[in-house]
């Protein structure tokens, strides 16, 4: 089973994230109207910058990047957290998640 892993370079990783961040990037733009895509999209974008600094810690033999990671996944979490509830109380009041309602709000 160690082979298998082994087999992976780091460019697979970096191929990998990348991959991940241009499909968040074009959910954000092409995305517009729904806020709960844009924050799946937010997310996507954490994941890919996760999975690059661990191929980057494991390529260097630092574990570094692996404790960044934590720290990233702790404010990926508290977003997706206070995002929820910022929509569900958004929709409570206006019976809506378009981000033109959201735009109402300014005041």
């Amino acid at each position: 089973m160690n082979t298998v892993f082994s087999a992976l370079t780091l460019g697979h990783y970096l191929t990998l994230g990348a991959v991940l961040f241009c499909i968040s990037v074009a959910g954000l733009f092409l995305n517009r109207k729904n806020v709960i895509m844009l924050l799946i999209s937010l997310e996507l974008i954490l994941l890919s910058v996760n999975i690059n600094f661990v191929a980057f810690s494991r390529s260097l033999g630092d574990a570094a990047g692996q404790v960044f990671v934590f720290f990233i996944l702790t404010v990926a979490a508290a977003e997706a957290a206070i995002g929820l509830a910022i929509l569900v109380t958004l929709f409570r009041n206006r019976r809506s998640i378009d981000v033109a309602d959201i735009n109402t709000l300014k005041g």
